[in-house]
C-alpha cells in the first residue's frame, strides 16, 4: 500500500449570511467568486478563490444550523506572502468588522487571528526562515519594520533548544515522510 500525503485543498463552512461572508472574504483575503449555484438539498453554494491553481478554497454553503454558541470550525487559515500582505489583511480585517484580533510569530510563522462576522476564526500567516517546535507564540507588534521583525523573531527562536533553520526542518521532515 502506497503513503498518501494530503495536502488542504479547500474548507466549507456553513453560512446564516452567505452574502455577507462572501463580502468579508472579498475584501480581506482578496478571494474572487469563481462559481456559484445549487447544491444537494437546496443548499446555495459560492466557490472562492485567491489562487489561480485553485478553483476554490473557500466553499460557502447556506442553512447553517444554530449550533447553540458552538462553531463547529477550529480555524480557516490563509497563507500570505510577506509581511506587508500580512499587515494589509490586519487592517482590512478590522475595517471590515473581524472582532478578537491576535498578532502572533510562531517562530517558524507570523500569524494574525481574527473572527469573521460569523465567528469563524481565520488566521493570515506566512513562514520565516526558522523552526522551533510548537506550540510557541509571542506577541508580534507589526508597526516594526521587516527587518526587526526578522531580527527579533531570529533572536528568540535561537533561545529555543529545539531551534533549526527551516530549510533543515523540511528536510528532515521529508526524509522521514520517505519512510
Amino acid at each position: 500500500m502506497s503513503t498518501i500525503h494530503a495536502r488542504l485543498g479547500h474548507v466549507g463552512i456553513y453560512a446564516h449570511d452567505k452574502q455577507r461572508l462572501e463580502q468579508f472574504y472579498t475584501a480581506v483575503l482578496g478571494l474572487i467568486v469563481t462559481d456559484s449555484g445549487t447544491g444537494r438539498g437546496g443548499t446555495e453554494l459560492t466557490f472562492m478563490s485567491a489562487n489561480p491553481g485553485n478553483h476554490h478554497q473557500v466553499v460557502l454553503v447556506s442553512g447553517r444550523p444554530d449550533t447553540n454558541g458552538f462553531n463547529p470550525i477550529n480555524q480557516i487559515s490563509f497563507m500570505v506572502d510577506s509581511l506587508s500582505d500580512l499587515r494589509e489583511v490586519h487592517e482590512r480585517a478590522i475595517a471590515h468588522g473581524a472582532t478578537d484580533m491576535r498578532v502572533v510569530s510562531h517562530g517558524n510563522a507570523w500569524s494574525c487571528y481574527f473572527k469573521d462576522p460569523e465567528g469563524n476564526t481565520l488566521e493570515a500567516y506566512l513562514d520565516t526562515p526558522f523552526h522551533v517546535p510548537q506550540p510557541h507564540g509571542v506577541a508580534l507588534d507589526l508597526s516594526k519594520s521587516d527587518a526587526e521583525i526578522l531580527a527579533e523573531t531570529e533572536a528568540l527562536c535561537r533561545q529555543d533548544p529545539g531551534f533549526m533553520m527551516f530549510n533543515d526542518f523540511t528536510a528532515r521532515l521529508a526524509d522521514r515522510l520517505a519512510h
